[in-house]
């Protein structure tokens, strides 16, 4: 079963080339598609707010538009997700930043005074000259970063390879890989609700996660 000519996740060599030209509205309309939910379940992730992963996503495709120049599509250089992953994570630290500054000057105190960090109000005399409140606050953006973005990354992929997958099957078989993998209905269940035989659940279960594993594997392949 075919569908329209869309790819989910664009071959990567040529739409990277493509964004080379600011102009060029659809390809920027592509990535922003394919990569912002992504870009914006990591900020989330890392602590931000709605809004503050909402920036987080639009600097960092202002930052892509700027520096894309410099990205070859070379493993020798690392993988485009690597890539998109350090430009994402200086966002969200950029973000960390502001919030910081932003409390910091809600509390703020007179001129050599500092707001005292036990009270709710009230400052205290700072005579010891040691780091300032904005040094001090910790950037949660480099904790456990990594593991977010695998996680996220990992589901963007599995996400692209159904859709590709869908388009392989009947709406059939796909219904039935939905109800009892993705909304984990028992084997019964399925059967029973969609009014086919426990056999045919087995099958098409095996069939559509064969198919699912086989384009993630194309689709890390083209991760250069």
């Amino acid at each position: 079963m075919t569908g329209p000519a869309f790819d989910p996740i664009p071959t990567r060599h040529s739409l990277l080339e493509r964004l080379k030209d600011w102009g060029d509205q659809t390809s920027w309309r592509d990535f922003f598609d394919t990569y912002g939910q992504l870009l914006y379940h990591v900020a989330v992730k890392a602590g931000l707010s709605d809004t503050e992963a909402q920036e987080v996503v639009q600097e960092t495709i202002i930052a892509v538009a700027r520096k894309i120049g410099e990205f070859k599509a070379d493993p020798a250089h690392g993988s485009f997700s690597a890539w998109l992953m350090q430009l994402t994570r200086w966002r969200i630290a950029d973000q960390w930043r502001r919030r910081a500054k932003a409390q910091v000057q809600a509390s703020a105190c007179p001129p050599g005074v500092t707001a005292a960090p036990t009270l709710k109000r009230g400052c205290l005399q700072d005579d010891t000259g040691s780091t300032g409140p904005m040094e001090r606050v910790p950037d949660p953006a480099g904790v456990a970063l990594d593991g977010v973005w695998q996680e996220e990354w990992e589901k963007h992929l599995m996400a692209a390879a159904l859709e590709r997958v869908k388009r392989q099957i009947s709406p059939r078989q796909f219904q039935v890989f939905d109800l009892h993998v993705l909304q984990k209905l028992s084997v019964q269940e399925t059967a029973r609700t969609l009014q086919a035989s426990v056999a045919s659940v087995y099958m098409a279960k095996h069939r559509v996660a064969r198919l699912i594993k086989k384009e993630i594997q194309k689709l890390e392949r083209t991760d250069v």
